[in-house]
């Protein structure tokens, strides 16, 4: 299928791209780059821009606008004070001119005013969790929870939420990542949304022998993924080893604090992670996310996930009762429930297929976003071009 922006808009159509902001290539940029390829006429609005080198192939050759928050100091460590400032620095900008926006918002990218006669869509990775239905984890991480910066920090975001909500209206149609956000949009925005899962990129699996001893999980280390469980877990399974790939905040603190048995690896780049994945007898997962980006590259390993069975992983891993199990889930946030999921998956009368891993992350190809994220944007174009051409009054 062409999928092309032609094939998905006609010729000549001015496109704009609102993103909230640039400073890492995680998981939302990926998005953002598989949209980019479908519209390579597109323009780039983007709060501020601090890719480093290695990752400014996303913005080469592109018109990138930025607002008044690209010169402000200290970014991206200074982000989390800039929060107050980004509704109105994203209002700021000046889509007069353009035909078609598709917003990219974990944030705010959602809430720039657009022309009456363009269409907005907007891919959405979450409504701001931090403001909605994890403020309470939020403002506990953060050391908000009491006294005067607390009470400071609960106005800042129930005027955040009066926003969200009021910005949400903007937007004509809404596409997310997972049926456990479009939950959450609903939830919040009273709106419904369109469920297209985002890009992995899969690679072959490799043909490395398993180590039977060893668990692998691939994190950003922060409070919300709850490492601590799985460390605790471990800690009471000093046969079985742990080993957590990723970086963050709350890495030294988890790597003074772990046993002999759990090993804190920090970055570990592309390769040889998949080396690991593919090593491992099964990946960990206890995090309530959105989707889950790690657990569909383990499953490309043939690796098996044990997981939390709430948020995104729910859709994504296939529990022990399926037909073709990629994995089994846990229902309690406790180093317990890990350690009586780990004792059933090596208790599983038939062992998991390693093939039938690689074949449910084969579903979430790059191909497949492009054909279902441009087929949504070509359709809903259809839909308001003839919303335009209609009728403008009574008979």
């Amino acid at each position: 299928m062409n999928t092309s922006a032609t094939a998905i808009v006609p010729p000549g159509i001015r496109v704009a791209v609102v993103h909230d902001f640039l400073f890492e290539y995680a998981g939302s940029e990926r998005v953002l780059e598989a949209i980019l390829a479908l519209f390579p006429q597109a323009e780039l609005f983007t709060l501020f821009e601090r890719l480093p080198e290695a990752d400014r192939h996303l913005v080469a050759g592109r018109r990138v606008h930025t607002s008044f928050l690209q010169r402000m100091p200290g970014l991206p460590g200074s982000l989390k004070y800039t929060v107050p400032l980004m509704p109105f620095a994203i209002e700021q900008f000046d889509l007069s001119g353009f035909d078609l926006i598709l917003s990219s918002s974990h944030a705010v990218a959602k809430g720039v005013i657009v022309p009456p006669d363009a269409l907005h869509l907007c891919y959405c990775y979450s409504p701001m969790r931090y403001a909605w239905d994890l403020q309470s984890v939020y403002l506990h991480t953060e050391g908000l929870s009491r006294g005067l910066r607390g009470l400071a920090a609960r106005l800042m975001l129930h005027r955040l939420r009066l926003w969200d909500h009021r910005s949400a209206a903007g937007v004509d149609a809404f596409a997310t990542s997972s049926a456990f956000v479009a939950r959450r949009i609903l939830k919040a925005w009273r709106r419904e949304a369109v469920v297209i899962p985002p890009p992995v990129s899969l690679h072959p699996p490799l043909a490395l022998p398993r180590e039977p001893d060893l668990y692998v999980t691939v994190s950003r280390l922060i409070g919300y993924k709850r490492i601590d469980l799985m460390v605790e877990a471990f800690r009471a399974m000093p046969q079985r080893r742990l080993l957590v790939i990723g970086s963050g905040p709350d890495l030294a603190r988890w790597r003074a604090v772990a046993p002999p048995n759990v090993r804190f690896a920090g970055f570990v780049p592309d390769a040889p992670m998949r080396e690991h994945l593919a090593r491992a007898r099964a990946f960990l997962f206890a995090a309530t996310e959105d989707f889950g980006i790690s657990v569909l590259e383990a499953q490309a390993q043939g690796t098996p996930v044990i997981a939390l069975g709430r948020g995104g992983t729910a859709e994504t891993v296939a529990g022990e009762h399926s037909d073709r199990p990629t994995g089994l889930f846990f229902h309690e946030s406790t180093p317990e429930a890990i350690i009586d999921a780990v004792a059933r998956f090596e208790a599983l009368d038939r062992p998991i297929d390693p093939q039938a891993c690689i074949d449910r992350a084969a579903g979430y190809a790059p191909e497949t976003f492009a054909r279902r994220f441009g087929a949504w944007v070509g359709q809903a174009w259809t839909d308001w071009q003839a919303r335009l051409a209609g009728p403008s009054g009574p008979d």
